[in-house]
């Protein structure tokens, strides 16, 4: 493990994205459903980065919700949310992440889409924050810089009255998103195979000024 160093999050921009993408990809080279989308781990690295290029170009930095996490001025993790109202993409946009996805998934496409729709059946429908995506370089794990990201979101949904939604890919990041407030919703049907994916779900909390 690395040295922590000097560390700050802020927003993404476009010329972040072809690093935190490299960072993504390596974050989630273990991630259990990328696994399964990707079984094959000569080549899942590469996907990864192209998945990330992808969502980041095509929704995260138009919606302004991707954060990125520096350590001595180098990209060490990012989260990409997705603000309130924002799930379904434009026509244009929704065709442009497909090319990218078909890119960078290949002929494992169909089960990411299989998964994806699992997932669209459990989402909530009111208004909230849903984090998409959160990973920190494995050199920097267990350094705190996933809290640190995760905070200024966080803050904002707790600000503004808004909840947060994720799925927990890992059984062992369940504890981590309920010391923030999020409680698993229930199980979800996922196609056979699939790795199991934890729903969670985090009511604003109750600002100071409101108290």
């Amino acid at each position: 493990m690395q040295g922590t160093g000097e560390r700050t999050v802020r927003p993404a921009t476009a010329a972040d994205v072809k690093a935190l993408a490299t960072v993504m990809a390596r974050a989630f080279y273990d991630d259990p459903p990328f696994g399964w989308i990707l079984p094959n781990p000569a080549t899942r690295l590469e996907r990864s980065r192209r998945f990330f290029v992808t969502v980041s170009r095509g929704e995260g930095l138009a919606r302004g919700g991707i954060d990125v996490a520096l350590v001595d001025n180098q990209i060490a993790g990012a989260a990409i949310w997705r603000p309130p109202g924002q799930l379904a993409s434009g026509t244009g946009e929704a065709l442009r992440v497909l090319a990218g996805l078909v890119h960078a998934l290949g002929r494992r496409m169909g089960a990411a889409m299989a998964l994806s729709t699992a997932m669209t059946r459990v989402h909530p429908r009111e208004p909230h924050w849903y984090l998409f995506a959160i990973g920190v370089d494995p050199s920097r794990q267990g350094t705190g810089i996933a809290s640190e990201l995760l905070r200024p979101r966080l803050d904002h949904c707790d600000r503004t009255g808004l909840p947060a939604y994720l799925e927990a890919s890992k059984p062992a990041s369940v504890p981590l998103y309920q010391h923030f407030g999020f409680d698993p919703t229930g199980e979800m049907e996922l196609p056979a195979g699939a790795p199991p994916l934890t729903p969670m779900w985090r009511p604003p909390a109750v600002s100071p000024e409101a108290s």
